[in-house]
């Protein structure tokens, strides 16, 4: 049976104190990590974000809290998503493999795909990175558990990875490791000490 992600999915994994995976501080937490490693890289402050599987935007507050005038670019698979929240929190519908035909104002200084990727079968993720490749000017914020780590949460529709997996995948598509799931790709590899190359 396919996956529904609707307002029950978002009230169990993420508002139900017994079994939500992430609360606001956790989200404001990464968001600041990711901001101060993108603007220390770029030397300057963020500007665009484009959020990737981003349900009901969770990440569009943390970011405008630190940078207010931040264009945020949210997308999502979700029809409850885009129907209840696509025009006040920007977001669109589409999938990670639908990012290469997707038409953004990009390219963008933070892309954000959280928590998602171990969905995401393999045609799929391969073109999806391609694309984040492609429309990343600053980092990337991609976070994906493998089978080297222990989690909780939603186990339906997950693939099972090893960490190695996915460092070939976004290697192939020419992102760079730079610690705490961010990566950045070609236009600012150059830009990192070796040290900081994770």
């Amino acid at each position: 049976m396919a996956k529904s992600y609707d307002r029950a999915y978002f009230d169990r994994w993420y508002r139900d104190p017994r079994k939500r995976v992430a609360t606001p501080a956790d989200v404001a937490r990464k968001a600041r990590l990711v901001v101060g490693i993108a603007e220390a890289l770029l030397q300057r402050p963020v500007r665009s974000a484009l959020d990737i599987g981003c349900g009901e935007g969770a990440w569009r507050p943390a970011l405008r809290a630190l940078r207010p005038g931040l264009r945020y670019v949210g997308m999502d698979s979700s029809a409850y998503v885009v129907s209840r929240f696509g025009k006040t929190r920007g977001i669109g519908y589409g999938t990670f493999g639908t990012l290469a035909t997707a038409e953004f104002d990009g390219p963008f200084d933070i892309i954000v795909c959280c928590d998602v990727l171990q969905y995401v079968g393999q045609p799929e993720l391969s073109r999806g990175l391609e694309a984040v490749s492609g429309l990343l000017d600053g980092v990337a914020y991609l976070e994906a558990y493998t089978t080297a780590d222990e989690v909780i949460g939603d186990g339906h529709g997950w693939f099972h990875r090893a960490p190695a997996f996915y460092r070939r995948a976004f290697n192939r598509a020419g992102l760079t490791a730079v610690g705490m799931h961010c990566w950045v790709g070609p236009s600012l590899r150059d830009a990192t000490a070796a040290l900081e190359r994770a």
